[in-house]
């Protein structure tokens, strides 16, 4: 039987509509025959002539409807296919294996051929990886380059009974069979404006004179003037070839801005401002070294120039002597290769020690913590600034959580027959029940957070305070009321007995307590060999006039047997990498502190004749633990640092976790070598 088309729907029930109307008038002319026949029988005539023409009119329209609606479907899906084809975005039909079914015009114009059909998409755009195609995820989008030009390819896809219907000649696998569109957006204009115009933002830096003093009196008075021109001139020069502008703000500070397209060139080739300006001699016997604070993408001028404040602060709390750039969050450094220049003026650690004084009578506890695995100089500051806390009758707490065998003779000390409180050491979890809206946290030693024995202590209290020698990084306290970081210190046991020295009158240091501070000092200079200066001694003397016994601190750090071996099997495994560098790994067995061991291990190998850098790791808590010691020609903080680390010139370390030892070392050489390549160590 021959099926034709039928329509359906509202335009059906629009058609019938007369039609269906004949029934209500046949349901009146039946009501008017009740009432009069003869009256029935004209509207009869009328319903008959009603009915005939409308059936006329529905059966002859239904057929042109019809054929009304085919011939706007056909001439409809032509106009739809042709509009696709000349849409000015360009547009390409991709089977589920990344091959081309179709393209508009705009498409193949941009890939410049004719026969596209087959080829697949990979073939011009290796950025589409074959892959995705077989990857359930509907939607990709990424940025990809096409004959010198930037094009963002948006790809998205659709499975086949989403565009036909069921049809009974064809079976879908499982899964569906997947066809995707792809859609090509040049954005090359739009890049170069947005690359012309994060090139042309305004970059805000400070550069400041490290030495002014210092290398002014290394010079002869005739000399001054001339010195300070040659400076000047270097870093009008280093400027004014980036285009930007100089203004000097005080004999040793300068404000600098110039355009972001120029930070790259200076971070390519290392700020060479700071060793054009280092190698300027006229007599001069100390070099001068600049230090310089950048801030990068700053929301507003504002915000540029805090950037550049912080920025400096770091460069000055790491030393000197190196550019920083604060981007945002991300902090970079470049430089810090060479020695930080001791000041002999001790005007700032009596503005410091004043300032902790009014802290300090402000509040009614204080807790003191050094960092993690406390070292001699972590214990024998925290003793100092005990003995300033209770020189105002200050209650007063030290954070201790793991005693090392360092720690452990000069600890043993602190009893209550020698008049020392019975809680005056204390582990986290109680410090933590001692702190209220009257405490003061004093963290020695250490600056970083994650470093300190109880990091939570810096969460809940509301006045902190940081005395550190340590170089800082890109963590830092940064909600201290006062902080205190000199890298030009020795030790942060020099820095609380000059503190001391001015904190108040008569403070009367006891012999242990004096004993803890030498012991710090001793320890971190390594009996005055390393970074070793005027003041170093000076504090020295100081704790020597007040009891300090040097005989009964050196007795106090005899190595035990144990010790002593795992030192020696230390240094018979060194390895000797790349002829300058010392590694070696530490035993732990029978060791009651392994990394102190590693420590003194890593000293004693730089006593080896051409070894300019010693590395010696250990494993302790999960962790592998690196001691990192040169004398002077190598930079180890620099080399800690790319590890996570950080520390000193001469002395760093760092800390691995999820990490073993073999690992760690291959790291060590590989970060040494790339450092090497790269100019800087």
């Amino acid at each position: 039987m021959k099926k034709k088309i039928k329509l359906k729907g509202p335009l059906r029930i629009y058609l019938q509509w007369p039609i269906w109307m004949t029934v209500l008038l046949l349901a009146m002319t039946i009501w008017i025959f009740t009432i009069n026949i003869k009256c029935g029988i004209i509207v009869s005539v009328f319903l008959a002539f009603y009915f005939g023409i409308s059936l006329t009119l529905y059966l002859k329209n239904r057929q042109n409807v019809m054929n009304e609606l085919i011939s706007f479907a056909t001439e409809y899906a032509q106009v739809q296919r042709q509009l696709l084809y000349e849409l000015e975005v360009p547009y390409a039909l991709l089977d589920d294996q990344g091959k081309i079914l179709w393209v508009n015009e705009r498409f193949r114009h941009i890939l410049n051929k004719e026969k596209l059909q087959r080829k697949m998409v990979n073939h011009f755009f290796p950025d589409v990886k074959r892959s995705w195609f077989q990857a359930e995820e509907e939607d990709l989008e990424l940025e990809t380059t096409y004959e010198e030009k930037d094009y963002r390819i948006v790809l998205h896809k659709t499975t086949l009974e989403e565009i036909v219907d069921e049809h009974p000649l064809v079976e879908y696998p499982e899964g569906g069979v997947y066809l995707t569109s792809m859609y090509l957006f040049d954005e090359t204009q739009i890049k170069y404006y947005m690359k012309e115009n994060q090139d042309q933002k305004l970059i805000s830096g400070l550069i400041y004179i490290d030495n002014y003093d210092e290398a002014l009196e290394s010079v002869e008075n005739v000399r001054r003037s001339l010195l300070v021109a040659l400076i000047d001139r270097k870093i009008n020069k280093y400027i004014s070839d980036v285009d930007g502008i100089v203004r000097k703000l005080e004999k040793d500070k300068y404000f600098i801005v110039f355009q972001y397209r120029y930070l790259k060139n200076m971070q390519e080739n290392r700020f060479s401002l700071l060793d054009e300006v280092k190698n300027v001699s006229i007599g001069n016997e100390m070099a001068v070294t600049l230090s310089v604070g950048l801030g990068v993408n700053g929301e507003n001028y504002t915000e540029a120039c805090e950037y550049a404040r912080i920025a400096m602060d770091l460069a000055l709390g790491r030393g000197g002597d190196q550019a920083v750039i604060k981007d945002g969050e991300n902090i970079y450094y470049y430089g810090g290769k060479s020695k930080q220049v001791e000041k002999n003026t001790r005007v700032k650690a009596r503005v410091k020690a004043h300032a902790l004084r009014e802290i300090l009578e402000n509040n009614d506890k204080v807790i003191i913590m050094g960092h993690k695995i406390g070292d001699v100089d972590s214990f024998g500051s925290g003793i100092g600034i005990y003995r300033a806390a209770k020189s105002m009758a200050k209650r007063c707490y030290i954070v201790v959580n793991e005693i090392t065998s360092s720690v452990r003779p000069l600890l043993d000390g602190f009893n209550p027959g020698n008049g020392y409180e019975e809680d005056l050491f204390l582990n986290s979890s109680k410090a933590i029940e001692k702190v209220d809206d009257n405490t003061v946290v004093i963290v020695v030693d250490v600056n970083r957070p994650s470093y300190t024995e109880c990091e939570e202590l810096l969460q809940i209290a509301k006045n902190i305070v940081v005395i550190d020698h340590h170089r800082q990084s890109s963590e830092v306290i940064d909600n201290a009321v006062l902080s205190y970081v000199e890298p030009y210190a020795s030790s942060a046991s020099e820095m609380v007995a000059e503190i001391l020295q001015y904190i108040g009158d008569n403070i009367k240091i006891k012999q242990l307590e004096a004993d803890a501070l030498y012991a710090g000092i001793v320890i971190d200079t390594n009996n005055f060999v390393n970074k070793t200066g005027v003041r170093t001694f000076e504090a020295a003397a100081f704790l020597r006039r007040n009891g300090a016994d040097i005989i009964r601190v050196r007795k106090m750090f005899r190595d035990n047997m144990e010790d002593y071996r795992a030192k020696a099997e230390t240094i018979h495994n060194m390895e000797l990498f790349e002829e300058i560098f010392a590694i070696s790994v530490s035993p732990t067995d029978g060791i009651e502190s392994p990394t102190i061991v590693a420590a003194q291990a890593a000293n004693d190998l730089l006593n080896i004749s051409g070894i300019k850098a010693s590395f010696v790791l250990t494993e302790y808590n999960s962790k592998v633990y690196i001691s990192a010691r040169s004398i002077d020609e190598i930079n180890v903080q620099l080399i800690m640092e790319q590890m996570g680390g950080g520390g000193h010139l001469s002395t760093a370390g760092a800390q691995l976790k999820n990490c073993s030892l073999d690992n760690a070392k291959e790291q060590l050489k590989s970060t040494i070598k790339r450092m090497r390549a790269e100019g800087d160590i």
